[in-house]
Formats: C-alpha cells, sequence, structure tokens
C-alpha cells in the first residue's frame, strides 16, 4: 500500500478499530489483511463527520474505480456486508483497506491474494454517507 494520507471519520475509525479487535480473536480468511487495515489506520487523520470532504472515500461509500483496462462500481463495506456480486466489497479486502480514506484522483496500490501488485485510479465518489447527510450508516 502507498504511504499515502488518509481521512478517517471518527464513526468510522471507532468501529474499524472495534473490527479489528473483534477478527483478531477469530480463526478465519480475513487474519491476513488486518495488519494491512491496521497499519492504515495508524496513519489516518481523523475528522468529525461533518469536516470530511465529499471526495474521500469513507466507510459505505459509493465509488468509481479504472485499472487501466476496465472500469467499474464498488461499496465500500464492513465484511458482514460483504458480497463481491453485487459490488460491496470488505475493508478488509486488499482493494477495500487500500481505497478507505483516499480521494478522487488518487491511485492506490494493493496486492491481490497470491501476492500480484495492482493499482486503481478513483474516478469518483458517487455517493458518501457524510456527504448525504445519512447520519444512520
Amino acid at each position: 500500500m502507498n504511504k499515502r494520507t488518509i481521512h478517517v471519520t471518527e464513526g468510522d475509525m471507532h468501529r474499524l478499530r472495534e473490527l479489528i479487535m473483534f477478527a483478531r480473536g477469530r480463526d478465519g480468511r480475513d487474519q491476513p489483511y488486518l495488519a494491512a487495515l491496521e497499519s492504515e489506520l495508524d496513519r489516518a487523520v481523523v475528522l468529525a463527520r461533518e469536516q470530511i470532504a465529499p471526495d474521500v472515500v469513507t466507510m459505505n461509500s459509493r465509488a468509481r474505480l479504472r485499472d487501466g483496462v476496465r472500469t467499474w462500481t464498488i461499496t465500500l463495506v464492513f465484511p458482514d456486508l460483504a458480497d463481491a456480486e453485487s459490488g460491496s466489497i470488505s475493508v478488509l479486502a486488499p482493494l477495500g483497506a487500500a481505497i478507505l480514506g483516499c480521494r478522487v484522483g488518487q491511485t492506490v496500490d494493493f496486492s491481490v491474494p497470491g501476492g500480484e501488485s495492482r493499482s486503481c485510479e478513483i474516478l469518483g465518489v458517487l455517493y458518501q454517507p457524510e456527504a448525504a447527510g445519512d447520519r444512520h450508516l
């Protein structure tokens, strides 16, 4: 992952830290990705919901991405809501952890299972709960 500045809301930070603590105590397929997410969070700038820019990917945001070959839309979600077929990507997935807190126009690097490196550009944030005033997410 790039060593870039990311922005995370106070609420997302709290829920993500809880997720990491809970997941550490379990055996499962997400274990290899916890350290990557935790590293991202350790260097995040934490902001109030009202302070987060509308072009930042936050939890439950829908973003448009391009990897040079294709363009697609994903929604960044907590692991229990992940569904690749519908485009809902877990924050524990390499791509999910990579785009969390990034802005439109940034290119992110991530490793897929098996170790292959990939990158994609964030073309747009089509929906962000904070910008939409959705406080229930």
